[in-house]
């Protein structure tokens, strides 16, 4: 069974990721844990522990554990797929802190988190919240969904790499077994700049990654550079109908380029398409959650 945890801060932001996790896992056993984490202001500071007052906590306490509620009771009016279960958790702790809790403790397959419109120059691209989870939780995929963004099936993944590093078949599991879920075509994007040709440990990595999805249907594309990487890979997305986007996390990837880049330069991708980030996973964490399910098994 699937386990995947949506943060909840009650906005329709996050609603909207709610939703478009439970179509995405429709046909999948699933159990939905709904998080929302409650600081009062206060509790910023260096002196929490002595600067809370009881009242105060008890009151976001309750007006967590309230809306948690609220979000359980519209969940259960819009849908009614038998295969899913949902547990609600209200913690007096920092989100992302409590986001790798969780992950550890409940054995997370996935996080599924929305991506807030731009309020300031710190949330272009995806919003603070999702870039500090992307960033802090090493060991479980982050799926962030856009805003505005209605589900559609995914029927083209785009699988944006530079490849100069070797990718080992657990993280590529994730893209593999939804591209079979929902029958989609992965498309390996490329990334150059200007027209170079492949080196010789590009063309290693980009053989061993044909035959990681020999069994899954894949395109290979080379594009050149526009801009900015996230302005080539929007134009992309855009021109082949590509309703998700996947990259790994890693030491100079994309993931880190792109929020190294100008603000100007990312606005743009800002709230496109669903993304998909999958960390590094190396000996942190194999294929197999700590029930020794695969990773989104079909």
């Amino acid at each position: 069974m699937k386990r995947v945890l949506i943060p909840i801060d009650f906005s329709e932001n996050s609603w909207n990721a709610a939703k478009y996790s439970i179509e995405l896992f429709k046909n999948e056993a699933c159990i939905f844990f709904l998080l929302n984490t409650y600081t009062p202001a206060i509790a910023n500071s260096r002196f929490m522990a002595s600067n809370v007052n009881s009242n105060q906590v008890n009151s976001e306490k309750n007006s967590s554990e309230k809306g948690l509620i609220e979000v359980l009771k519209r969940i259960k009016d819009t849908y009614s797929y038998k295969n899913h279960s949902f547990e609600t958790i209200s913690s007096f702790s920092l989100l992302v802190n409590e986001i790798k809790r969780v992950v550890e403790c409940e054995g997370i397959d996935l996080i599924v988190t929305g991506t807030k419109g731009a309020s300031g120059l710190e949330e272009i691209f995806m919003g603070s919240n999702t870039v500090q989870i992307i960033k802090s939780v090493k060991n479980c995929p982050v799926l962030a969904i856009p805003q505005y963004f209605q589900f559609t099936v995914p029927s083209e993944i785009a699988f944006a790499t530079d490849l100069n590093r070797f990718y080992s078949p657990s993280e590529l599991q994730p893209i593999i077994n939804l591209s079979k879920t929902f029958g989609a075509t992965i498309h390996i994007v490329h990334v150059q700049y200007k027209t170079k040709d492949l080196t010789e440990l590009q063309q290693f990595n980009l053989g061993m990654l044909r035959k990681y999805l020999k069994n899954a249907a894949h395109e290979l594309h080379t594009v050149t550079e526009l801009n900015s990487i996230s302005n080539t890979l929007e134009v992309f997305t855009d021109e082949f109908d590509v309703y998700l986007l996947a990259m790994l996390n890693y030491k100079h990837s994309y993931v880190e380029k792109i929020t190294r880049e100008p603000v100007i330069n990312r606005i743009a991708f800002h709230t496109q398409i669903p993304l998909l980030v999958i960390p590094e996973l190396g000996m942190e964490r194999s294929s197999k959650n700590h029930k020794g399910e695969t990773l989104f098994s079909k």
